[in-house]
C-alpha cells in the first residue's frame, strides 16, 4: 500500500509503507513523551489489563520508551528502514505489511503467555524481528554492518545474534522478539517456496 501526495508541477512523492510506519511511530513517540504514564497505561500491553484493553494488542506496537530514552525507537526505526525496505522490494508492500503486523501480534501473544502479568510491553520490536526473520530466510547470506562491529557479517548471524544478545538485557521483552522472529522465519520460508515454485513453473 503506497501513500502518494502529488503537487502541481511535480512528479509526486510516494511516502510508502516504511515511511508511513516510521513517521507514525515518531509522531506518537513525541506525543507519548508529553504524558508517558498515561499513554503507556492506556496503550501498552499487559496481561493484567488484557482483554479489557483489547486495542493494546496493536497500539503497543506504536508506543516506545519516552524521551530522553531515544535508543529504543531509534534502533527499531533504523532496522525497520533498512530491513523493511529490502523485504518490501522482495515480496511487495502488501506482504510486507502482513509480516509486520502479524509478527507484532504473534509477538504480543507470546508476551501475554510468557511474561510476568504485572509488566507492560511497548515498542515495535516484535514486528521488526518478524521483518528481520523473513528477510533472513530469503537472503541469509546478505551481509550487513552492525555497530560497533567494524566488518560486515552475514544477515542470519546478525539477526539470530541480535536476538540472543537482547534476550539477556534487562527490561527487554524477549518474548515479543521470539514470537515476531518465529512468524518472520515461517513467512520467509513460505515466500521462498513460492518464489522457487514460480521459477520452475
Amino acid at each position: 500500500m503506497a501513500y502518494r501526495v502529488s503537487y502541481r508541477g511535480s512528479k509526486g512523492f510516494s511516502l510508502g509503507p516504511i515511511g508511513f510506519l516510521i513517521i507514525a511511530n515518531l509522531i506518537i513517540y513525541i506525543v507519548t513523551s508529553i504524558r508517558p504514564e498515561l499513554f503507556i497505561n492506556v496503550f501498552g500491553l499487559s496481561r493484567l489489563n488484557f482483554p479489557a484493553q483489547w486495542w493494546t494488542m496493536v497500539t503497543n506496537l506504536f508506543i516506545h520508551a519516552p524521551f530522553p530514552s531515544i535508543g529504543h525507537i531509534l534502533a527499531n526505526m533504523l532496522t525497520l528502514y533498512f530491513f523493511g525496505s529490502f523485504l518490501a522490494r522482495l515480496v511487495g508492500e502488501r506482504n510486507f505489511f502482513t509480516v509486520y503486523f502479524l509478527g507484532g501480534i504473534l509477538g504480543n501473544i507470546a508476551y501475554l503467555l510468557l511474561a510476568h502479568p504485572f509488566t507492560v510491553a511497548i515498542g515495535a520490536s516484535g514486528a521488526v524481528f518478524a521483518v528481520a526473520g523473513a528477510l533472513t530466510m530469503l537472503r541469509p547470506k546478505s551481509t550487513v554492518f552492525i555497530i560497533p562491529i567494524p566488518v560486515p557479517i552475514p544477515l542470519w548471524v546478525a539477526v539470530i545474534g541480535g536476538f540472543l544478545v537482547l534476550s539477556f538485557m534487562p527490561s527487554v521483552a524477549w518474548q515479543a522478539h521470539l514470537g515476531g522472529l518465529v512468524l518472520g522465519l515461517i513467512a520467509g520460508y513460505l515466500f521462498r517456496r513460492r518464489q522457487r515454485r514460480s521459477y520452475w513453473d
